[in-house]
């Protein structure tokens, strides 16, 4: 690689950057953007700050970039639990890896510059997994490349309002409080009151931690105040409100499901989780949740046209009840996992296959 070549990476601070360093970062961003997502929407320049500026009480995300021939051509983002936090001790070993290259850039080792950066951080940090989350085909023959091991799959769903069946949903519905004897509603439309999430917290960590998740090496998921806290402050500052659906047995959670809108995106919804607990299983109380989730977003948001969500591709029950509903695959999203002696070994690698061609002499024309 001539010096003209060279690939510099450096920290990108949100807190501290300078205009002439947020306009570089903001034209790398949109042309990322119409590279893999052209029909989703986009922040505006001002949102997207005041959202890399906004402190997560839980997360702690560190910001990296690449240039190649003096020009933005791919970022690094490293997530992991914040240092202090309840239960850190469960997730010091973890880290959450994000980025890419744009691509005109690629194929000349920014990416790879930027995973040393990301091997040196764990080194630093003595964490030892690192976990992606990609869905172009190139970057899942890259991590295979690597050495990474394909772990989980997951598939983002949509669901067209427009093609909802009324009395279908009104009997799902009715079907999950008949079929299940004693079972009681409870519904809540633009927030939660702070009380009732903290009794919450509990049952949704059980119902979240029942859900297949593949082979992926994860420490256990937890709902934590704290998290809806931050959330909600957010959703004050910019416009949005939470949805959540229960089926209660007495005091104890039978069925739930929870959803999003975002006054920023008001034509969709974004469901979170729907979750049954294990003995209410198989008597419809999946889909009466939902039906009531969809009655209720409409009822609060008749502009809405379209729900969002995730779903593991090996829940078979869920993706069933969502093909009924008319959910359709948008796109299909892989995660891996590398230790991180692993990931050295292979930039190592790399870096003697680098020399090695650099050192080869070249033909006369």
């Amino acid at each position: 690689m001539s010096h003209s070549d060279r690939i510099d990476v450096s920290a990108f601070d949100p807190d501290h950057a300078t205009l002439a360093q947020w306009a570089e970062y903001h034209t790398y961003r949109r042309a990322r953007h119409v590279e893999d997502l052209p029909e989703e929407p986009l922040f505006g320049d001002a949102e997207f700050e005041q959202v890399l500026r906004t402190r997560s009480p839980l997360v702690e995300s560190h910001r990296f970039i690449a240039r190649f021939r003096g020009v933005l051509a791919g970022n690094l983002i490293l997530s992991h639990r914040r240092e202090g936090t309840p239960a850190h001790a469960d997730f010091a070993a973890f880290v959450d890896v994000f980025g890419g290259v744009l691509q005109p850039h690629r194929r000349h080792g920014v990416a790879t510059a930027l995973l040393r950066t990301a091997h040196a951080f764990m080194s630093c940090a003595n964490q030892s997994t690192a976990t992606f989350k990609v869905h172009h085909d190139a970057s899942n023959a890259f991590l295979r490349a690597l050495g990474a091991t394909q772990k989980h799959r997951m598939m983002e769903n949509r669901l067209p309002f427009d093609g909802l069946h009324a009395p279908t949903l009104a009997r799902w519905e009715a079907e999950a409080t008949t079929t299940a004897n004693g079972l009681r509603w409870e519904l809540h439309a633009g927030r939660v009151p702070m009380a009732r999430l903290a009794e919450l917290m509990a049952p949704f960590t059980q119902l979240i931690n029942d859900q297949p998740l593949g082979t992926l090496h994860a420490p256990r998921i937890r709902y934590e105040l704290d998290g809806y806290v931050s959330w909600y402050a957010d959703m004050d500052r910019r416009g949005g409100e939470h949805f959540l659906v229960l089926l209660l047995d007495g005091d104890e959670v039978a069925a739930m499901c929870d959803a999003s809108w975002d006054r920023r995106f008001p034509d969709r919804v974004f469901q979170g989780l729907t979750a049954v607990a294990a003995h209410w299983r198989g008597q419809g109380l999946a889909k009466g949740v939902k039906a009531a989730m969809l009655k209720l977003v409409r009822a609060q948001h008749p502009q809405t046209r379209l729900m969002v969500t995730h779903n593991a591709n090996v829940n078979a029950p869920m993706l069933s009840i969502n093909r009924q509903l008319g959910f359709a695959v948008h796109q299909e999203n892989t995660m891996y996992q590398i230790d991180r002696d692993t990931l050295g070994e292979a930039l190592a690698l790399r870096s003697r296959a680098g020399q090695a061609a650099a050192q080869r002499p070249t033909s006369a024309v």
